[in-house]
């Protein structure tokens, strides 16, 4: 990749951030297969916002893909020689990509050149998902491209998974790299259970090895995510009481307060669970769960984390809530709308858009320790959060006024990490009160900009680390938990409890997690310190 001179030469940011990413190539990800003068070719197969296939993926493409490859050019983290390539079936130009892509690039007034320059780097060839020709053609642009013939291509499957088998084939048969690496990076869903998942990983093993297959969970690349390991086993502390003695419950929550907005069509065909808890929810689930990894290499954590997968029984219907929302009559705009309301949600849908799941890890660590799942839309709160929730203090001599210590890492919005702690009230009284240990990233790193959860991950497929991505034994594991549930839930199609936009969730949600063991005291709210 280029040096840190020509970083710094490219860049239009100080290159301190590129410093980072830097230091995270050469350190973590070494990829022996590299050298200095290697070109690389970004393929981007769903780069049309105008086929008509699927809205998410055309979404992913103009506001995710294109966006992180820009910040990765722009900030000199890519190889000196790189290439972008959009294929899909819309008749398009690059100006026609550009202009779609603008409103999501956050391009300041001095990147303008810088941004001229990533897109003259950028061509577009279109043709047809089943049609092998179409794959021989985009393979000779590819190799007419500088360095083409020897490139390492890196394909990034935005499409529906309806068209992933024909597009695999084609890429494998047309347009692999001869003499350089190929990779190829799959979007969930990875299928819709057990067995349609087992189908695409059957597909694609037959095609490329695992080692090439790159499936990316974004969860994964979000900077607490990430820092979860890093606080579990680069602290002391933290060690003797990360066990069932001590920890009497783990919530893990993903809340949006917005609900389907015209999207219910794709929605309503998987559901909260597929889209949210068998993947984010469950990926950061195996962070909190496994033991200590060997290194932080990409397989010693990766068999860690599918060790505590093999540990979880399939879910049980009797201990999950299903909701839906309808609209709040008060409410204002979408909040007066509920899921049924939507014209592309089917009528009289049954589909949950709120979830809560207990499960138990049966091993030594974390035998009996309830895991709560909740994850909804249309709520009150935009949040994502890891939450552990210790046992009572032992001969509490406080006169019961001592609440359970917690440990909070809030993954979005506003990343921090706070520790609910006991603490005399200042005054003449001997009365303990909640507060906190708080490390709010806002104010502890004021001028660091967090990158974007695509960027980590797209720049480590460049560099070779499946470390954030899901394995093939990993996938089966998660689909292995849920797919009886949700093969239960589509049979008999049981009617979700009804909550109301903007509230927390259905109450028997609450009730689920305080039966199997966790405690709400309703008395303390942690406040945002860059707020104050």
């Amino acid at each position: 990749m280029g040096s840190r001179a020509s970083a710094e030469k490219m860049a239009n940011i100080p290159l301190s951030r590129s410093q980072v990413f830097g230091e995270l190539r050469k350190e973590l990800h070494d990829d022996k297969e590299f050298h200095e003068s290697d070109a690389h070719v970004f393929i981007i197969m769903g780069a049309s916002f105008q086929d008509g296939m699927n809205s998410k993926a055309g979404d992913l493409a103009k506001k995710k893909i294109y966006p992180t490859l820009w910040w990765l050019f722009r900030d000199g983290l890519l190889p000196e020689q790189t290439y972008f390539v959009g294929f899909a079936r819309s008749n398009l130009t690059v100006d026609a990509i550009r202009a779609a892509c603008m409103p999501y690039l956050k391009v300041a007034d001095t990147e303008s050149e810088r941004l001229s320059a990533f897109f003259q780097r950028n061509t577009y060839i279109s043709g047809k998902y089943d049609d092998e020709s179409s794959f021989s053609k985009l393979d000779t642009h590819i190799t007419s491209l500088p360095g083409g013939p020897d490139a390492n291509r890196l394909f990034y499957l935005a499409l529906p998974p309806t068209v992933y088998h024909e597009v695999t084939r084609n890429i494998k048969h047309c347009c692999m790299s001869k003499k350089g690496w190929n990779r190829v990076i799959v979007e969930k869903p990875f299928g819709h259970d057990l067995q349609s998942s087992e189908e695409l990983s059957a597909h694609l093993s037959a095609l490329f090895t695992e080692e090439q297959i790159y499936r990316i969970d974004h969860y994964l690349g979000k900077e607490m995510v990430q820092n979860l390991m890093v606080l579990r086993f680069g602290n002391r502390i933290f060690g003797p009481i990360w066990n069932r003695d001590s920890v009497a419950c783990v919530v893990l929550t993903f809340k949006e307060p917005f609900g389907t907005k015209g999207r219910g069509g794709y929605f309503n065909d998987f559901g909260i669970i597929r889209d949210v808890m068998q993947n984010h929810l469950l990926q950061m689930l195996c962070l909190v769960a496994m033991e200590k990894p060997a290194s932080t290499s990409s397989d010693d954590v990766r068999d860690e984390k599918v060790k505590v997968l093999k540990c979880i029984a399939p879910v049980s219907m009797s201990e999950v809530v299903l909701g839906q929302y309808v609209g709040d009559p008060e409410g204002e705009g979408d909040a007066k709308l509920g899921y049924l309301d939507d014209p592309t949600v089917p009528k009289g849908s049954t589909q949950a858009t709120f979830a809560t799941a207990v499960l138990y890890v049966h091993n030594e660590r974390w035998d009996g320790v309830p895991f709560i799942l909740r994850c909804g839309k249309a709520l009150n709160e935009r949040k994502a959060e890891v939450r552990l929730q210790f046992t009572d203090v032992p001969g509490d001599i406080f006169g019961n006024q001592c609440r359970r210590n917690e440990l909070v890492v809030r993954v979005q919005p506003n990343e921090a990490v706070y520790a609910k702690m006991m603490s005399k009230k200042p005054g003449v009284y001997f009365s303990p009160e909640e507060t906190e240990l708080d490390l709010t990233y806002k104010s502890r790193y004021k001028d660091v900009k967090l990158p974007d959860a695509y960027e980590r991950l797209i720049l480590d497929v460049f560099c070779g680390s499946q470390m954030h991505f899901v394995r093939s034994d990993e996938l089966r594991e998660a689909w292995r938990i849920f797919t009886p549930l949700l093969h239960q839930i589509d049979n008999e199609k049981p009617k979700p409890t009804l909550y109301k936009y903007g509230s927390r969730g259905p109450t028997e949600a609450d009730d689920l997690a305080k039966r199997v063991g966790f405690r709400y005291e309703g008395t303390y709210k942690w406040v945002n310190p860059h707020r104050l």
